[in-house]
């Protein structure tokens, strides 16, 4: 039997993509020795960061 996680994770996610993109995640995983998953988590967050800024073009100079 597996082991008991803190955080249990369930959900598989898929996605199709280019020979250029595969590349370039691969010299990430290379770079960073971290896994896809790890990778596409942390981008999550940093998508998140980015989606959750307040616009700054309205502001008056």
């Amino acid at each position: 039997m597996g082991r008991m996680r803190e955080n249990p994770r369930y959900n598989v996610i898929s996605m199709r993509i280019s020979d250029e993109e595969r590349e370039l995640l691969q010299e990430i995983m290379n770079s960073t020795h971290k896994s896809v998953s790890d990778i596409m988590r942390e981008a999550m967050v940093l998508f998140k960061r980015e989606w959750d800024k307040p616009a700054i073009e309205n502001r008056a100079a």
